[in-house]
């Protein structure tokens, strides 16, 4: 079965600099720069890039951080934890929205 999202293009990430070697080599050096340890561990980030990629539903990203935060030392117990904070927010930002429904149709009813 071909799938739109095959997971050896994870693999291929760096090829992204073909088409601009400036670009990708920036992108890459800020990029780990993120994960380095500081205020947070690498083992924080780490929970916190898999969160987020839940919340952003990219599976290249699903797969990378769930493997590097069990690298990192984490366990399933924490990760599902995360992605419940991830899940949680992603649902009430769409409900907060709801209030720009609310005022639209107040509005209109009146």
């Amino acid at each position: 079965m071909d799938n739109y999202y095959k997971p050896e293009h994870l693999g291929k990430f760096g090829e992204i600099a073909e088409g601009n070697p400036k670009l990708a080599e920036k992108f890459f050096s800020y990029y780990g720069a993120v994960f380095e340890p500081g205020a947070l561990t690498a083992r924080e980030k780490s929970l916190i890039a898999l969160a987020v990629s839940h919340a952003l539903q990219c599976p290249y990203c699903i797969d990378a951080y769930s493997t590097d935060a069990l690298e990192k030392g984490s366990d399933l117990e924490e990760m599902m934890e995360a992605i419940h904070v991830a899940g949680a927010i992603r649902g009430g930002a769409a409900l907060v929205h709801g209030v720009q429904t609310l005022e639209h149709v107040r509005k209109q009813s009146m």
